[in-house]
């Protein structure tokens, strides 16, 4: 009897091992991705370390994601325009204070030059779709620019024009003023000047003369062509298919001792794969996961909440409320702190309010949350008690029970998806750019 138990027993274990198996996805391919001219990746390597994107030629693409932390910046909420600094030691410019911090986490650039990622932003208020001129959903409605050769490209657009972010104060430079006055597109818009002083710099007129067509003299430069050439350079640099967990999908390798339990754990009895399932560990949909909400909040000009509605910003659906994109996990070992708001600093903590989103939003430690312009609002939702009500009664998940040693395995088999190629770059960052404006 006692034989016939264990073999049923082995017999058991050996089908949920097959289960988890089976549950993994395809290897990672080169058809994977969308081709990269590496030319225009090199042109945009020197546009995304280069400050003169920003309006007060101080900000950088790289200030809030830098390969230094995990292609983020190691806060909960950045600082753009206004701080000095990068990433966790980043502080407030006393003499050019920033009105407030940005409102959301900085996301990881990994993979996306992938075919599969054609929504951006946390809320997905970019997506690629074929209903809209151009083939993108975009909040620009028609200001939106045509001529993006990818929707990772038509992200790289919306940064400069945000005051807090690139853009500063109306008051500081003509691009805050452009912004301010909804001047975006035409002569004299926010993208037009920008694209002038791209190419008043000889070394960015000649570049881009020998890399595109379309583009003869100086004077031809776009704001889309730049964004085009920052992308390529995003893709390239960023493509993460090289990591443990990429070896075992190829067969290359196998798992052993609390990476193989984490990863029985992952696709199997937890459920992860059910929202983080592919070959990038997501299903590029939206989930109210009850992330605790500290900051500023997501609003207009005109409000003055502090609360983030999510996905409901874009669709205006209730069932969207405090709903947020499924994140990538590759590289998510290195890239701190986690939610929507940045409000996890430890991974091994985010996992287990993850797991019980309920308990975990009620039991939400405030020391978790990196900032580093801090303000007497920022915990201004988690204070009261009908906001943190609203953002748990929008969870409809069940707890996931885990324990200590689960969570272990867990982070462990999540460390197998650390790419040393994609976090130390393939072209890195550059001594200098053709501005002659600092580097971050």
């Amino acid at each position: 009897m006692t034989g016939k138990f264990f073999s049923a027993l082995a017999i058991v274990i050996c089908m949920a091992a097959q289960t988890a198996a089976q549950q993994l996805p395809p290897p990672v391919t080169d058809d994977t991705y969308l081709p990269v001219n590496r030319q225009e990746a090199l042109l945009g390597r020197l546009l995304f370390y280069d400050p003169i994107l920003s309006g007060s030629k101080s900000v950088a693409c790289a200030t809030c994601h830098h390969p230094d932390f995990g292609t983020s910046d190691g806060v909960s909420l950045s600082v753009g325009d206004g701080g000095e600094g990068l990433g966790p030691a980043r502080r407030v410019d006393a003499n050019n204070p920033p009105e407030e911090s940005i409102p959301r986490n900085s996301p990881g650039l990994f993979n996306l030059g992938a075919r599969e990622f054609t929504v951006m932003f946390h809320d997905g208020r970019l997506e690629a779709s074929t209903e809209f001129e151009g083939g993108l959903r975009s909040p620009l409605d028609a200001d939106m620019m045509q001529g993006f050769a990818s929707v990772l490209s038509a992200q790289t657009m919306f940064p400069v024009l945000s005051r807090d972010e690139m853009a500063g104060s109306y008051h500081e430079n003509e691009i805050g003023r452009a912004v301010r006055q909804g001047l975006i597109t035409g002569e004299g818009g926010a993208w037009d000047l920008l694209s002038r002083r791209v190419a008043q710099l000889p070394a960015y007129a000649e570049a881009f003369v020998s890399l595109y067509p379309h583009v003869t003299q100086p004077q031809d430069i776009a704001f889309t062509d730049i964004s085009n050439a920052i992308a390529a350079f995003i893709a390239f640099e960023w493509r993460s298919d090289s990591s443990p967990f990429d070896a075992l999908l190829r067969g290359e390798t196998k798992f052993e001792g609390a990476a193989k339990r984490g990863l029985e754990l992952f696709y199997g009895s937890k459920g992860c794969a059910g929202c983080h399932g592919g070959a990038f560990l997501t299903d590029h949909s939206f989930h109210a996961m009850g992330a605790p909400q500290i900051g500023p909040g997501k609003s207009a000009a005109f409000e003055t909440h502090t609360r983030d509605d999510g996905r409901f910003r874009v669709t205006g659906r209730d069932a969207d409320r405090y709903a947020f994109r499924t994140p990538s996990l590759r590289n998510v070992a290195l890239t701190a702190p986690y939610g929507h708001a940045g409000a996890h600093r430890d991974l091994a903590s985010f996992i287990a309010a993850h797991a019980d989103p309920l308990q975990g939003l009620a039991d939400y430690d405030r020391s978790q949350a990196v900032l580093v312009n801090p303000s007497d609002h920022d915990f201004a939702i988690l204070d009261d008690p009908a906001a943190l009500a609203a953002i748990a009664q929008a969870v409809t998940t069940r707890p996931v029970p885990l324990t200590a040693s689960e969570i272990e395995d867990l982070v462990a088999f999540l460390e197998t998806l650390t790419d040393p190629v994609a976090i130390s770059g393939r072209l890195g960052v550059p001594a200098s750019v053709p501005s002659g404006l600092p580097v971050p």
